[in-house]
């Protein structure tokens, strides 16, 4: 059975909090001159990914009174509900089965009784097939040209996904194919793709689990008039594609039904790139690739379901983010890959993370009484280092950053990669050590300023330090190791909301603002008008309808 326990209740957390405010007032420099041993202690190596986190606040102590509490939270029987069909989404009574998509075991996935592994198999050969074709040209639009552009409109995980994918393993991209994602319902979205474009040899995913949602029908709206424009309505049957869990929309769209790939109701948004919802991702790098990447991800599920918590890497991320967020007040994470790849990693992550654990009411119905998710941002190293990272050294908040690189560059040579990692390394051991006035203070005498420059300039060339680190170093960037990654974040993510009593896999909070955008949107059209709005959103419709006027 799925638990449903209040943490503060449980005996581990009381003795966290007695053991942080007794025990644990050391620097971080401070602990390495005790323990010498740390970065031996405290690190992992998982399918050629190494954890280190040694640059946290934890003695061996802290660490074993927060695998306690992953018991007394009774993690180990929540992993096994998940991944064996359980409707662990009660508030929406579905399953949570995005492990069974990447699923390679022959072992068979039950919901209700049914085993739902043929069908994820023939949704996997059905992408197979649609993605071979494409790559020997047997696919072609209306003029009979051959397709070689690819354009996923969706919004949310039918975008952030494939995208975040296709773009860490563009390195890995079959020859002669480009893919654009559409996503945003501003006009200029959907206008500057089709720029971009040639309508005889593009091809149009149309990703919606409901097939209703608004930006996507939308943009899909627009880009079939578009190619009808350029060709004729019938074109639209060759040209659109959907991945939907609403066959009866799509065809009312005007989809062909053997143009339908299925999407189901176990998966939610932000873990769907491992369905039908990554056919772009196929038809970017080729299935055999997509194929390494779900097989990477595997990798990483059977890790987290079997490995001992001391040795389990989800477990181990999860509950450090846990302590600083909840007994250190430290609810940022910063996301910071030294991989240019990797650049859309952040903001992918900060859907899996907040969507999925930006709640506020438990699994009782009543209000969580701790902190739960931490606020996602990053950049790519060395970029960040020119924009934020002044507020990460030297600002009035502490925030735990997640460094990650890999050892071997895709391109180029390993001198000019070592010049990357350099500032990897440099940039956790700066936050760890920082610059205390006594070193400041020896280093401008060195260079000689001034009595009158020492004074002035000191307090603002110092750096606390003391700001936790972890570093996730990887071999290369390869299909097999992005799968790994992204699973790692989203069990990371799972035992957080285990362990914090709440619901991870709904996102009722996304609803609101829509429903009143569809109020919204018949007063700016003209149509009628409203009492419901405040005096300020009836201002702001009545100065946009003002502005127009006076083009």
């Amino acid at each position: 059975m799925y638990p449903s326990i209040s943490p503060q209740n449980t005996n581990a957390w009381k003795a966290l909090e007695a053991h942080i405010m007794l025990e644990m007032g050391f620097t971080l420099e401070e602990l390495f001159e005790q323990d010498q041993e740390r970065f031996r202690k405290f690190s992992l190596e998982v399918n050629d990914i190494f954890l280190d986190f040694s640059k946290t606040h934890i003695v061996q102590k802290t660490l074993d009174i927060l695998l306690s509490l992953a018991y007394n939270c009774e993690l180990p029987s929540a992993i096994q509900a998940m991944f064996s069909g359980e409707k662990i989404n009660q508030t929406e009574n579905r399953a949570v089965l995005h492990t069974a998509l990447r699923n390679f075991s022959d072992e068979p996935v039950f919901i209700d009784g049914d085993d739902i592994m043929p069908e994820i198999q023939r949704v996997r050969d059905q992408i197979k097939d649609f993605s071979e074709k494409l790559h020997v040209g047997a696919l072609t639009g209306y003029s009979g040209k051959k397709i070689d552009t690819i354009v996923n409109i969706g919004i949310g995980g039918s975008d952030l996904g494939p995208k975040m994918v296709c773009n860490a393993l563009k390195h890995y991209a079959v020859e002669g194919i480009s893919i654009h994602f559409v996503s945003n319902i501003d006009n200029s979205d959907i206008h500057e793709t089709l720029k971009q474009i040639n309508p005889e040899t593009s091809l149009f995913l149309i990703v919606s689990k409901t097939f209703n949602t608004q930006e996507t029908i939308s943009n899909a709206q627009v880009t079939r008039e578009w190619l009808s424009k350029n060709s004729s309505k019938e074109a639209a049957k060759q040209h659109f594609f959907a991945v939907t869990a609403n066959n009866e929309a799509a065809e009312a769209f005007g989809i062909n039904t053997e143009n339908i790939f299925r999407f189901w109701d176990f998966i939610g948004g932000r873990f769907s790139l491992w369905s039908a919802v990554g056919l772009s991702i196929a038809c970017y790098i080729g299935y055999d690739h997509f194929d390494k990447f779900l097989r990477g991800a595997h990798q990483m599920d059977k890790h987290f379901q079997t490995a001992p918590f001391k040795e389990n890497m989800p477990v181990i991320m999860a509950l450090l983010s846990i302590l600083y967020i909840n007994f250190h007040d430290m609810n940022n994470e910063a996301i910071l890959p030294y991989d240019y790849y990797l650049k859309y990693f952040p903001s992918y992550l900060q859907q899996v993370v907040m969507e999925s654990n930006g709640k506020s009411v438990n699994r009782l119905g009543y209000y969580a009484e701790l902190s739960t998710s931490p606020i996602i941002w990053g950049e790519v190293g060395t970029n960040s280092q020119h924009s934020f990272f002044q507020l990460i050294h030297q600002g009035t908040v502490k925030v735990p950053a997640i460094f990650m690189a890999p050892a071997i560059p895709l391109n180029g040579s390993i001198e000019r990669h070592n010049i990357l990692l350099s500032n990897f390394i440099a940039q956790t051991e700066a936050l760890m050590r920082g610059k205390q006035e006594e070193e400041v203070l020896q280093e401008m005498k060195k260079k000689k300023y001034s009595s009158e420059e020492i004074d002035k300039l000191l307090p603002y060339k110092i750096f606390d330090g003391d700001s936790p680190t972890f570093s996730l170093l990887y071999k290369k960037l390869t299909p097999e190791i992005l799968g790994n990654l992204i699973a790692l974040f989203e069990h990371r993510t799972f035992v957080q909301g285990v362990i914090w009593n709440i619901y991870s896999f709904d996102q009722f909070g996304v609803e609101l603002g829509k429903e009143l955008a569809k109020e919204a949107l018949p007063e700016l059209e003209g149509k009628e008008s409203s009492s419901k709005h405040d005096v300020s959103t009836k201002g702001l419709i009545e100065k946009i309808k003002k502005l127009r006027t006076e083009q």
